[in-house]
């Protein structure tokens, strides 16, 4: 199961230069309902809803989301091994709580600083190129 942070679905939404392989899509994917959040905040700030708002859905759609429940949101209150800003810590603790559970998982991500702090608590980081 692959962690899909924020870095990665904008930059599939909004056709950056660099974007996840294919490959990608194929795995099951998880994300925190922050994700959603995220995603919609940009667009409308960027007034791309008419033209990225479906794209957007359908990303969304094949997502299995980790609700902001009081155990997630406790967990990013607590200290992380490597400095995190507020968002990365909620979407951290949402990772840590579906690890918990004993899945397997693996951190999506572009963002230098969220992908040290995974590494710092034992995460593996999934390969955006498509060759891992």
């Amino acid at each position: 199961m692959i962690y899909l942070d924020t870095s990665v679905a904008l930059a599939h939404l909004f056709a950056e230069d660099r974007q996840p392989s294919e490959d990608l899509w194929r795995h099951p994917l998880v994300s925190s309902r922050l994700l959603q959040y995220e995603i919609w905040v940009r667009l409308n700030a960027r007034k791309l809803v008419s033209s990225h708002g479906g794209i957007a859905q359908e990303l969304l759609s094949r997502l299995a989301f980790v609700e902001l429940v009081p155990e997630v949101l406790r967990r990013a209150l607590e200290p992380f091994p490597a400095s995190v800003r507020t968002l990365d810590a909620i979407h951290l603790a949402s990772a840590d709580f579906v690890r918990q559970s004993k899945q397997a998982l693996a951190i999506a991500t572009y963002d230098q600083r969220l992908a040290a702090a995974a590494r710092a608590l034992g995460f593996p980081l999934h390969d955006l190129s498509g060759t891992g």
